[in-house]
């Protein structure tokens, strides 16, 4: 049985926890609403520049020419999961659940007799994935150091994975993240980026008729891995407001 100077301990080191995370929800109620304002700037661009593409791609489906990033290597045996989490922990499920979307979508490739491939984005995740998948991590990226995310910080992981792609390492590439909702709500999203997958027109887009300058080629050629940054880039500032958030 413990005695009182150790129930005294006890209490103090409690005393203690609870001042250091109380500071630390004031830090991140401080910071939630810059993330938050971020992150639902980029949802337009994104969108928007999803349903472009997405047109885009309706009237070069089948065709040969079209961008190897469109029309895929024609086989999905390999996948990369590109698993976006946090730096740091103390917040509660956040990175648990996205690493949990992660791991149900390995397990239930390799149970269909797919190959699988992780690129770890973020301290936590890697972690969690590394003492079950080890030997399935290809890629490892931390954004510890970075006060800010940029878009130059989900371009050059774009661009790692582009390279990826060029040199056949996989064939299906679907990104993992959590979109912010509210404050008490993170949603877990699996957004497949390669091959693209679109959404299709909207309501206000039936009927329309587009006349392209250049030709859907060369806006595809060019579009497309922009696309992949635009999209990384969102899921990294959704993460940012949904980190703080579930501080």
């Amino acid at each position: 049985m413990p005695s009182l100077k150790d129930l005294r301990n006890r209490i103090a080191s409690t005393k203690a926890t609870q001042k250091i995370t109380k500071a630390m929800q004031m830090v991140a109620a401080s910071k939630l609403r810059r993330a938050q304002v971020a992150a639902e700037a980029a949802r337009p661009y994104a969108e928007r520049m999803d349903k472009v593409l997405g047109h885009i791609a309706a009237t070069m489906a089948g065709i040969e020419s079209a961008p190897p990033l469109l029309r895929g290597t024609g086989s999905d045996r390999v996948h990369l999961l590109l698993v976006c989490t946090a730096e740091r922990g103390l917040c509660g499920p956040f990175n648990s659940a996205i690493v949990r979307l992660a791991r149900e979508r390995a397990n239930a490739l390799i149970a269909q007799g797919k190959e699988v491939k992780l690129f770890c984005v973020g301290r936590k995740g890697y972690e969690q994935l590394r003492r079950q998948y080890e030997r399935l991590i290809i890629e490892h990226t931390e954004l510890r150091s970075v006060r800010s995310i940029g878009f130059a910080n989900a371009e050059e992981i774009a661009d790692r994975i582009l390279r990826l792609y060029a040199e056949g390492t996989f064939d299906v590439c679907t990104l993992f993240f959590a979109r912010f909702k509210s404050v008490i709500a993170q949603i877990q999203t699996a957004q497949q980026i390669i091959p693209p997958v679109f959404e299709g027109a909207g309501p206000d887009d039936a009927g329309a008729v587009y006349d392209y300058e250049p030709d859907e080629e060369e806006i595809l050629a060019q579009l497309l891995p922009r696309n992949i940054a635009v999209q990384i880039f969102r899921a990294l500032l959704e993460n940012t407001a949904s980190f703080y958030g579930a501080r």
